[in-house]
């Protein structure tokens, strides 16, 4: 029997299904799910930067991981210490950016989306517990990014077919789904985070593992509550599980082929500049090939914001990166008296007699920081825009992204004052980078939702889909630009290293100010409005 036969029609049972916080019960099982994958991916992203910096590529270690001194040859020439780990995390970071495209198309056309998404999720997990192995680190990158290929893209799409097409609980299942990932972001960096620094390196990568390994038994128990498959799913299982391996070998050779490339094409700003711009201009007479004219104006339009909205999120791109190894190194991070002296009997009868916080607090809670004010914010923003449009005109997409471009410049300026104002031999206090992040997360819940309505908006009917996954590309630029960037901090002053950053979220702020006054005007009327505007 087929995974699409064994499946109930969830379309019958439409509206009657309300097990789960009144919805099917299958949103609960793809929400934990997520909640899972999203935990293992961010206690990975946590600990990467931190854990090469301060261990993996220290000299007495960096021999023993295998494949790295032949791939620093031809791809990382000349970049050691703290710039390695940074183009390294910049890679990284940037590629699970794209392999999600090539995971929905092994889940579209060869293998279904459950058979990619579990197999994605093994890959994970075998990731995870390959970083247990120094010499197995390459390895383990090439695993996780293959297996967030296989796994992010065949997940959200589930979420949508709990529902019937016109079942108004659609909108609310996203915002609830949404809340999953949120939660387990927040808490990863105090659990992953906390066992990897303050117990050891691999107890950290090995809790993601452990919890990867248990959002697939989630999602394996839930399947008679899921939607069915793709009609795809419906061949032999051993057909879909070769195709499945060939797909993830696939995308290891495109993986190892774009590192190859990519060491020449970014080797200067320049020849990168000119080969980002190449590959967006063949994209766009592709996809426009067949576009009317007022069509194609639309496309264009958002193309030229993709690099845009790369640059402006420089900043907050890099808070995985090299503001968490400053923080790391200078911030004062110890507990104040009257908190370091809250402590609590250990009920448990092993570990030790009394349980506390961590003195001083992992740097790796900086990321539970950000998480929580960018979630508060999210929430903030769009509660103030909903009351203010009560009273008032609301603003259009451009123009709340120039505010969020102002308040992300803000956020680049309390990291300038903190570093200014670090004392001769001291520590910097907190307060400096709790307003960056405070900052940083109400310009982010300006730009980022935003900017992506803009692009559903905008985006010609023919091929929204691949407009919107396009989008993400401007993650992909952000992240492989961050690599580079964040390998200046060990080179240049920590003052002029987040002048660049401001300078990023201020080139977006023109950027913005320049579409807003040139052809804002064309982006927000109607297709008929824009032809005319064109002849």
């Amino acid at each position: 029997m087929s995974v699409a036969e064994a499946t109930p029609d969830l379309e019958q049972g439409g509206r009657s299904d309300r097990a789960f916080l009144g919805h099917p019960k299958g949103l609960g099982f793809l929400g934990f799910t997520e909640a899972c994958e999203r935990f293992s991916y961010y206690s990975m992203q946590t600990l990467l930067t931190l854990y090469m910096v301060k261990y993996l590529l220290l000299p007495e270690h960096i021999g023993g991981v295998f494949g790295l001194d032949w791939l620093s040859r031809w791809h990382y020439p000349g970049l050691q210490g703290q710039p390695l780990s940074s183009a390294i995390f910049g890679d990284y970071t940037s590629l699970v950016y794209l392999t999600p495209i090539l995971g929905g198309i092994i889940a579209d056309k060869f293998a279904g989306r459950k058979v990619a998404l579990i197999a994605g999720g093994l890959v994970m997990a075998l990731g995870h517990f390959l970083m247990a192995f120094e010499g197995a680190f390459l390895f383990a990158l090439l695993s996780l990014i293959i297996g967030v290929g296989l796994f992010k893209g065949n997940i959200a799409t589930q979420v949508g077919e709990l529902y019937a097409e016109n079942d108004l609980r659609r909108a609310m299942a996203f915002q609830i789904f949404y809340i999953f990932i949120n939660v387990s972001v927040i808490i990863a960096p105090l659990i992953s985070g906390t066992l990897g620094q303050e117990v050891g390196w691999h107890w950290g990568f090995g809790c993601a593992g452990v919890v990867m390994v248990l959002g697939l038994a989630i999602y394996l128990s839930g399947q008679r509550s899921l939607p069915p498959d793709t009609d795809i799913a419906s061949r032999p299982r051993s057909h879909l599980v070769r195709n499945v391996g060939a797909g993830a070998i696939g995308i290891a050779v495109l993986v190892l082929a774009w590192l190859l490339i990519s060491g020449f094409l970014f080797s200067s700003w320049i020849v990168g500049a000119i080969a980002v711009v190449g590959i967006i201009g063949a994209l766009y007479i592709y996809l426009t090939r067949n576009l009317v004219a007022e069509d194609k104006f639309c496309v264009l339009t958002l193309f030229i914001l993709i690099p845009v909205l790369a640059i402006s999120l420089l900043t907050n791109q890099e808070i995985f990166n090299a503001y968490l190894v400053w923080g790391d190194a200078q911030f004062n991070l110890d507990l104040p008296a009257w908190l370091a002296a809250v402590q609590f009997a250990n009920p448990l009868p092993w570990g030790p007699h009394i349980i506390g916080l961590p003195d001083p607090l992992p740097s790796s809670w900086l990321i539970t920081l950000d998480a929580t004010l960018s979630f508060l914010m999210l929430v903030a923003v769009a509660l103030f825009w909903k009351v203010w449009s009560e009273r008032l005109r609301e603003p259009d997409e451009i123009t709340k992204m120039i505010i969020g471009s102002v308040f992300t410049i803000g956020g680049g300026l309390c990291l300038f004052l903190a570093a200014t104002s670090q004392p001769e031999g001291g520590k910097i206090g907190l307060f400096w980078p709790f307003m960056f992040h405070l900052l940083n997360s109400i310009g982010f819940a300006h730009i980022l939702p935003i900017s992506l309505a803009l692009f559903t908006k905008i985006a010609p009917k023919q091929i929204t889909a691949t407009v919107i996954g396009l989008y993400y590309l401007a993650f992909f630029i952000a992240n492989k630009v961050v690599g580079y960037v964040g390998g200046l901090y060990s080179s240049l002053p920590t003052t002029t290293f987040w002048l660049i950053h401001i300078a990023s979220a201020a080139f977006g702020l023109i950027a913005f100010v320049v579409f807003k006054i040139v052809i804002g005007h064309r982006m927000t009327s109607t297709p008929r409005d824009q032809a005319a505007a064109l002849s």
